[in-house]
């Protein structure tokens, strides 16, 4: 049987693995990660309020601020002031925008596809459900 801290091991050294093919295929688009990732929550989820975004792609306030700053002055996207609530401000894709993540997600997409090619759907649904147990058990464990 497998001890906890060796599949720690080859579970770490494959997240590494695949993170260097993920930032390398990012890197490509000309963008940042975390510009990359504001750009593909608005692709898939349409326009969200910028404190939405900061959540789902684990950015700070002020790093968020910062990067609807630069996606704006790049003109990938543009803030428009939410009718009913003055205070609230949601990031929409600008057509340059869209057409940028577009091309850029495709692309990655396609790159990251090329790691799972080595499985077959039952392996991968497999491999879906044991990490989705591991990670939720261990987000629930109380550590003495």
């Amino acid at each position: 049987m497998e001890t906890g801290a060796h599949i720690r091991l080859v579970l770490g050294r494959a997240a590494k693995a695949i993170e260097r093919i993920d930032r390398g295929s990012i890197a490509g688009t000309g963008i940042t990660v975390s510009d990359f990732s504001i750009l593909e929550a608005l692709l898939h989820k349409g326009p969200l309020p910028i404190n939405t975004i900061g959540e789902k792609v684990l950015l700070t306030s002020g790093s968020m601020t910062a990067a609807a700053n630069r996606l704006e002055e790049k003109g990938l996207i543009k803030r428009i002031q939410d009718p009913s609530d003055g205070r609230c401000f949601y990031l929409h894709l600008t057509k340059t925008g869209r057409r940028l993540i577009k091309e850029a997600f495709d692309k990655h997409a396609r790159n990251l596809e090329k790691i799972v090619d080595v499985l077959t759907a039952e392996e991968r649904s497999e491999l879906l459900t044991l990490l989705k147990k591991v990670g939720k058990h261990a987000q629930n464990l109380k550590l003495k």
